[in-house]
C-alpha cells in the first residue's frame, strides 16, 4: 500500500520542497510525495535548487505552493518542518513536527547539513513505512 505523505513548510521553498523531492527518489513504491506551504512564497530556493542539484535532483521545475494546491484528502503522514503555529490544521493519519531550522539565510556549507538531516529524517519515515506495511 502506497502512503500519501505532505510535507510542510511556511514558504514552501526550502525545507518542504527539499523533503517532497527526497521522498520522490528514495520513496517510489513506497510513498506518494507532496510538500506545500502556510504562505508560500511563490519561488524554490535558489540554494535548495542546488543543494538537490548535489543529491541528483533537479528543482527547477518545482513551484511553492500552498495547502489549497494538494490534494484535499486524509494524508497518511504530515510532516510540518518546524513551522509551529504557522502550519495550519490538515487532515492527517500520524503527524509530526521534524522541528528543522529554516536555512534560507544560512551559508550553503550551513544549507547542506540541513538538507542531510532532512534526508536522514525522510529516510527513516519511509523504512518505517515498509516496516508496518510489511506487518500489515
Amino acid at each position: 500500500m502506497i502512503l500519501k505523505v505532505l510535507f510542510v513548510c511556511i514558504e514552501n521553498s526550502c525545507r518542504s520542497q527539499m523533503a517532497e523531492a527526497l521522498g520522490i527518489v528514495h520513496g517510489a513504491g513506497v510513498i506518494d510525495a507532496y510538500s506545500a506551504g502556510s504562505r508560500p512564497s511563490g519561488v524554490v530556493n535558489e540554494k535548495a535548487i542546488a543543494a538537490m542539484i548535489d543529491s541528483g535532483y533537479d528543482l527547477t521545475s518545482h513551484k511553492s505552493k500552498s495547502l489549497d494546491a494538494v490534494p484535499q484528502i486524509e494524508f497518511d503522514y504530515v510532516i510540518t518542518m518546524g513551522c509551529g503555529d504557522e502550519c495550519p490544521y490538515v487532515r492527517a493519519k500520524n503527524r509530526e513536527d521534524w522541528k528543522i531550522p529554516d536555512p534560507k539565510h544560512m551559508e550553503m556549507e550551513e544549507f547542506i547539513a540541513v538538507r542531510n538531516t532532512i534526508k536522514e529524517k525522510v529516510m527513516q519515515l519511509i523504512e518505517e513505512i515498509k516496516v508496518s506495511n510489511s506487518t500489515l
